[in-house]
């Protein structure tokens, strides 16, 4: 009788211990998942605000350089496009972050050919709000840049996790997949070319 008890006790330690590292590592890897979602929730907040701010400025632009229709129009066609590309927070593959990240891209561009029309317009680049747009839209920017390099260390941790023995195979088991991360873009290893 006393040593079935204690066989007992021992199965009933194990399962508890093993339950409690289950449950544990099971909890560990819907943090880390949380954290990557969040990560790339504050990704898309930034882009939007960016979004939101080119109107004000194409606007701005368009007072002084009505005649610029085709740079204005390519600018808020980008807009609309890098609006409505989206990614779920299921399926945030390699595959669909570069989807995303070349709307955001194309809109880059757009925008970087409309200040570079600025440049024409000397009453322009004087306007305080065109001035205050610009400077608005520069710290946008680095918040991208911020904010994406906070996507893919939050990323880096939970795939890194979810990789490692045993843990792969609860996330197997339980359907944690590899977040993707956000890479350079095709010809950022070029410098650009200035010219005088």
């Amino acid at each position: 009788m006393k040593k079935s008890f204690i066989v007992i006790a021992v199965i009933v330690v194990i399962v508890v211990a093993l339950f409690g590292w289950v449950k544990g590592t099971y909890n560990g890897m819907v943090e880390q998942e949380e954290n990557v979602s969040k990560a790339w929730s504050q990704v898309e907040n930034v882009y939007q605000r960016r979004a939101d701010l080119i109107p004000n400025l194409v606007n701005t632009v368009k007072g002084y350089a009505a005649h610029e229709k085709e740079t204005l129009e390519g600018v808020l066609a980008a807009r609309a496009k890098a609006t409505q590309m989206t990614v779920n927070l299921d399926d945030l593959s390699e595959e669909n972050i570069k989807k995303y990240q070349a709307a955001q891209g194309d809109l880059q561009q757009a925008m970087g050919r409309l200040l570079m029309l600025t440049e024409n317009y000397p009453d322009l680049k004087a306007n305080e709000n065109f001035r205050d747009l610009q400077a608005q839209l520069e710290g946008t920017e680095n918040r991208i840049t911020v904010e994406r390099q906070k996507f893919n260390e939050a990323a880096k941790e939970y795939n890194t996790n979810i990789r490692k023995f045993p843990n792969n195979i609860f996330a197997g088991m339980f359907g944690f997949e590899k977040k993707g991360y956000f890479e350079a873009q095709e010809g950022a290893e070029k410098a650009p070319e200035v010219k005088f």
